[in-house]
């Protein structure tokens, strides 16, 4: 399958690394922006020879090559256009450390810690033009060790993300796309921890569209 990959640091680079063992092509990556820091996901593409296309924060669908099959968002917090996702044949797809559509926004793992969370999981989904509403592929339930911080969670949850993701690469291929609508009584969103702010309105809802 010909993947592009919009992603950064260790979960990136992992992803990456898993899916081009497995043989498929990819096609291109987009990291964060250089100016940020240096990326794992970048430097191991470079030294693969996979092309780095764009960074995340200036992707446009033109920057997605014509073949591409699947985009895969890994460890991004960057928006993904429509335009990017109708770029690819099968759309796009993209991980996110919670059992969605409970803690939607990029710190999932330390608002579950924060909150005491007992149960929590991981979430393979289909990005869309909301913020982590899109429906979900699949699944998998994790137990809170009340011991756990939440560097000791995204240790658990790191290594069940890569695997998820790539079976929902193999499922695609199979023929065996899965799209369950999450149900938006249940959803939570909390704010960044290091950035509260926001630049798209939907970012400032929970539940059922109550303003936060």
């Amino acid at each position: 399958m010909n993947i592009f990959i919009c992603g950064q640091k260790s979960f990136g680079k992992e992803v990456l690394k898993a899916l081009y063992e497995k043989g498929h092509n990819i096609v291109g990556v987009a990291p964060p922006p250089q100016e940020k820091y240096y990326d794992k996901m970048q430097g191991y593409a470079i030294k693969l020879g996979i092309p780095v296309i764009s960074d995340c924060d200036r992707l446009v669908s033109r920057d997605i090559p014509e073949e591409t099959d699947l985009v895969i968002a890994a460890h991004s917090h960057w928006y993904i256009s429509t335009k990017i996702i109708e770029k690819a044949k099968y759309g796009a797809i993209g991980f996110h450390p919670s059992l969605l559509p409970r803690h939607r926004g990029q710190d999932a793992v330390r608002w579950t810690t924060a909150m005491n969370d007992s149960i929590t999981g991981a979430t393979v989904f289909w990005l869309d033009d909301s913020v982590d509403g899109g429906d979900i592929f699949l699944q998998k339930t994790l137990f809170v060790d009340r011991k756990w911080n939440y560097h000791d969670l995204w240790r658990e949850i790191f290594p069940i993300g890569v695997e998820m993701i790539c079976k929902a690469v193999d499922l695609i291929e199979e023929g065996n796309i899965i799209k369950i609508p999450q149900d938006e009584k249940y959803a939570t969103w909390e704010p960044s921890f290091t950035n509260t702010r926001l630049k798209r309105n939907e970012l400032l809802q929970i539940g059922n569209g109550i303003n936060i």
